[in-house]
């Protein structure tokens, strides 16, 4: 895929399964448990277990990687705007802003419906 400005990545749609909150979790040691334990998230008035925020990026990530596999990400500015629950299906979206030699800009959007959840500039280096 060329990545020029203007370029859309393919998006990535993904359902937010307990299972897979339990995986990530298992990954980065993160064990809190408002992200997977559904009666202590509902005790904290929660509508169920929430998706740790970090995972976004590795969401954000993941797309650039299948958009291009042999880039290394840089930076990214990773913004919160809304929580995602156990259960919920994300798409994330993404457009090439700008190009500078081997440097590629990413500006990136993760949504559950129209809610807008994150956001992300995310910067690459392209062999």
């Amino acid at each position: 895929m060329s990545l020029a400005v203007g370029t859309a990545l393919p998006p990535r749609e993904l359902e937010m399964t307990p299972q897979r909150l339990v995986m990530y979790a298992g990954a980065t040691w993160d064990w809190h448990r408002l992200h997977y334990d559904a009666p202590y998230a509902e005790a904290s008035q929660l509508p169920a277990p929430i998706v740790d925020g970090q995972h976004f990026g590795g969401l954000f990530t993941a797309q650039v990687f299948e958009a291009s596999p042999a880039a290394r990400v840089t930076k990214m500015a990773l913004r919160f705007r809304s929580m995602v629950f156990a259960g919920e299906t994300v798409t994330v979206t993404g457009e090439v802003t700008g190009v500078s030699g081997d440097e590629v800009t990413v500006t990136q959007e993760l949504r559950v419906d129209d809610r807008l959840c994150a956001t992300s500039v995310t910067t690459a280096v392209l062999p």
